[in-house]
């Protein structure tokens, strides 16, 4: 009985591997492209066809990567963290108050925290604009791991009261008799076994600040401690036709990110869908 079955199976099975394996090669072929020019000697960069390989290849771009960008991945890694520890403090304690200490207007807070998500980034920017400008916080780092948090904050509250939703309440009963605060309930017991929706907003606060442009551009462009992306813009508009420096740039500032991504993929699998299935 099993036999037809399986007979019946491997065609299909068969078919949907290739559809896949097709349609990830289309979409990673951007970022193989994005190597092989970086590769490529700026002589055979006009060349008709152009090489699918680098047959000659050089890593003349790397060396304007870290003469001319270092400091640039300096300050996105300084803004990526702080966003990261912004946004814990804070998304972290209100996920835990939505998820177990159940406030009045919980929902309403729901629902706000959905609409503060859906508020394009170019709006906020501008608020953030006259409101920097007024307390003289213009062209700072740190103004930024601000703007940046206010993007990473509700999705992270949203992340943390879904799993500490699924938290047993029986743990908190048993604290509260062993005489623990509410506060120290939650440092030492909700956090730690919060650790996969922990590394899922810091992955995601991380990428989305590493990522930023709109904010940088808007409210850091004339200060001395740029990010990355203003660092690539700056880079095309100055040199735009060295593409093996400008692709090698692209390159070294998408590692960090895909880094954190095959290491963090276990943790952010479960953590964003915590909450999603109730027993």
């Amino acid at each position: 009985m099993t036999t037809p079955v399986r007979r019946s199976r491997t065609p299909r099975s068969r078919r949907n591997t290739v559809i896949g394996l097709v349609l990830t090669a289309a979409m990673l072929f951007p970022v193989y492209w994005m190597i092989n020019v970086s590769l490529t000697p700026q002589s055979r960069m006009r060349k008709d066809p152009p090489d699918l390989f680098p047959l000659h290849p050089t890593f003349s771009g790397y060396r304007s990567v870290l003469n001319d960008q270092l400091p640039y991945l300096g300050t996105s890694l300084l803004i990526g963290l702080g966003t990261v520890a912004l946004t814990l403090v804070l998304s972290a304690p209100a996920g835990y108050a939505l998820a177990k200490l159940r406030p009045r207007g919980a929902g309403a807070v729901g629902l706000l925290l959905l609409i503060a998500q859906m508020i394009p980034g170019i709006v906020m920017a501008m608020g953030f604009y006259g409101i920097f400008l007024n307390l003289g916080i213009m062209n700072t780092w740190w103004g930024l791991v601000v703007a940046d948090s206010t993007i990473a904050v509700p999705f992270g509250v949203m992340i943390f009261t879904a799993f500490m939703s699924g938290i047993p309440d029986e743990l908190m009963a048993a604290a509260k008799i062993d005489g623990a605060t509410t506060w120290r309930t939650f440092l030492l017991i909700v956090l730690p076994v919060s650790r996969n929706a922990i590394v899922t907003v810091s992955l995601f606060g991380f990428l989305w600040a590493w990522s930023d442009f709109v904010f940088a551009t808007t409210l850091d462009g004339g200060g001395g401690m740029k990010p990355i992306t203003l660092g690539i813009y700056k880079y095309i508009g100055n040199n735009n036709q060295e593409w093996n420096a400008i692709m090698a740039t692209a390159v070294v500032a998408s590692i960090p990110a895909a880094v954190l991504l095959v290491l963090a993929q276990r943790y952010v699998a479960a953590g964003v869908t915590a909450g999603a299935v109730k027993d």
